[in-house]
């Protein structure tokens, strides 16, 4: 069980070391060489955990998400607050992951970019990336609907504005070059207070 567990913790600062590296240098300029050595190991033992270049960096996408993802769950879990609250802070803890790593989306960008050169269905990738952040917000849509939280509005049309005002804050950090989102914080608030159920609705 300890190899196990040292394993999963060098894996993880493996991760950590690569994503800066990536930022650092974009996508294309980092080299296997260069992620071995920022993370101060060989390439034999590197090839233990990661087959190439390509797998540490979607790797590193999937930790991001998945720590992200982890989050939301927690602020889900806070029965205390109404479906509206909930939102907003799930809203405005994904801004703020995202503003932190504003310079990751930017090599994230260009590593679009070259899929989609390839012939790669980009829209796809980014789908799958999401599709769990997706599911989590639908989750409150439909509790605070239940509740009366929430107005009986679509689901699917209220899902998908939430998700265009994400859509939005990460291209104002990867292809504006924004350096925060803070304009982007009053407007996800004021959207997200118009799902607001009136007191007569529920």
């Amino acid at each position: 069980m300890a190899i196990v567990v040292e394993h999963e913790k060098r894996k993880r600062e493996i991760l950590e070391k690569s994503f800066q590296l990536f930022i650092e240098d974009g996508y294309e300029d980092v080299t296997y060489q260069k992620i071995a050595d920022k993370c101060g190991i060989t390439r034999t033992t590197l090839y233990i955990y990661f087959k190439n270049k390509r797998e540490i960096f979607l790797w590193s996408i999937k930790q991001l998400t998945n720590d992200v993802e982890q989050e939301i769950v927690d602020i889900i879990r806070d029965e205390q607050i109404d479906s509206v609250e909930c939102l907003k802070r799930i809203f405005l803890r994904i801004i703020a992951v995202a503003e932190k790593n504003r310079e990751f989306f930017q090599v994230l960008k260009m590593y679009l970019v070259q899929l989609e050169k390839s012939g790669v269905d980009i829209n796809d990738r980014v789908t799958r990336r999401v599709i769990r952040i997706q599911h989590l917000m639908t989750t409150v849509l439909i509790r605070g609907q239940k509740r009366g939280d929430i107005k009986k509005l679509p689901l699917k049309e209220m899902n998908n504005l939430l998700y265009c005002l994400l859509e939005t804050s990460i291209f104002r950090l990867g292809i504006l070059s924004q350096k925060n989102l803070d304009e982007m914080r009053g407007t996800v608030q004021f959207v997200i207070e118009q799902f607001r159920a009136e007191q007569g609705e529920k």
